[in-house]
């Protein structure tokens, strides 16, 4: 299977890197290919709803998600959405690539998807919203769902290794 990671995270080696790193892990182990596309150190514009695309490409912007990303995740049999949660939602260096499959959308549909998140919060609103954004993404796009890691109350590598959230992530990865 080719997955393509997306993250969100604009810190390297923070509590997403980890669920990160542990879902490549456990895809890996089973033999499926990893593309990883870091969108916070990626040359990314927005979508300026041109339509210039027609939803089938190409997009204006010859950027990153253009010239590295988009073919991939045409090709791609599963997307991974990972971001540390900002506001109640990815955050928005992931929101502008996904608001960029609308240069290919009718092509990056039918496909398979899991989201991974961790949030400093543990208060119950923490990841309600991000969870609606992403059954929302998977019912419009006709994506299945294949699961879900939301790690709260973890805002720092040291909280995020006290728990089991790693090892889910992992045995996502394992289990496609």
């Amino acid at each position: 299977m080719k997955i393509v990671l997306l993250t969100g995270s604009p810190h390297r080696n923070g509590t997403t890197s980890i669920l990160t790193d542990q879902f490549a892990a456990g895809a890996q182990a089973k033999g499926h290919e990893i593309f990883r596309f870091d969108t916070a150190f990626k040359n990314i514009h927005p979508c300026l709803g041109c339509d210039s695309c027609g939803m089938n490409g190409p997009c204006v912007h010859k950027d990153d998600i253009e010239n590295e990303l988009i073919m991939r995740l045409v090709d791609a049999d599963l997307i991974a959405l990972i971001s540390p949660v900002y506001y109640f939602h990815v955050t928005a260096q992931l929101k502008t690539v996904v608001d960029r499959f609308y240069s290919r959308t009718g092509r990056i549909s039918d496909k398979q998807a899991v989201l991974l998140a961790a949030a400093g919060s543990d208060n119950d609103l923490t990841m309600r919203s991000l969870r609606k954004f992403y059954t929302t993404l998977c019912r419009y796009m006709r994506w299945q769902s294949r699961g879900i890691v939301l790690a709260p109350g973890c805002s720092a590598k040291e909280q995020i290794l006290r728990t089991n959230f790693p090892k889910e992530a992992y045995e996502l990865g394992f289990k496609l």
